[in-house]
């Protein structure tokens, strides 16, 4: 037997290699978690376009086609958060036969501001306000009024 004592460790080498496998690995995977928030952003105004417009058209089915926001002194965000008559109107008493379709219009993600303003075209890059959601009342159509690369992806 020799008279050396065999040391239990790591060499600085071992180590070396370890750190940069993780440095490789880190650098593979950091970006995936960075545009994650962006897709989800993305996914929640898909789906929020998606059930406005859903209560767009059960608003239209009660209404004889009527858009929302149309009858005299009424906004996409009064019309579809109150009771409304038949012809679109909403009683001061809130004794309507239908509605509310929505607890409250949800937030723009990108925003995060529920406000609607009311437009009589599509929002276009001069045009976007940057607030919650642009509805045009003749059409019924929505878009994110967001000054997101592709405000088409987020229409109805």
């Amino acid at each position: 037997m020799s008279g050396k004592k065999r040391r239990s460790g790591f060499t600085l080498v071992e180590i070396l290699i370890v750190v940069v496998i993780m440095a490789v690995l880190a650098a593979a995977v950091i970006p995936q978690f960075t545009s994650s928030t962006e897709d989800a952003k993305r996914s929640t105004a898909q789906f929020n376009i998606g059930s406005i417009r859903s209560v767009i058209q059960t608003y239209r089915a009660h209404h004889d086609g009527g858009n929302p926001g149309t009858a005299t002194g009424t906004t996409l965000l009064t019309s579809l958060t109150k009771k409304s008559n038949k012809d679109g109107s909403i009683p001061a008493d809130g004794s309507g036969e239908f509605g509310p379709y929505l607890v409250e219009i949800p937030d723009n993600p990108f925003t995060s501001d529920a406000t609607v303003t009311d437009v009589a075209a599509a929002p276009t890059a001069g045009t976007v306000t940057g607030k919650g959601y642009a509805y045009n009342p003749a059409t019924a159509e929505i878009w994110l009024d967001s000054d997101t690369d592709d405000l088409d992806e987020f229409s109805w």
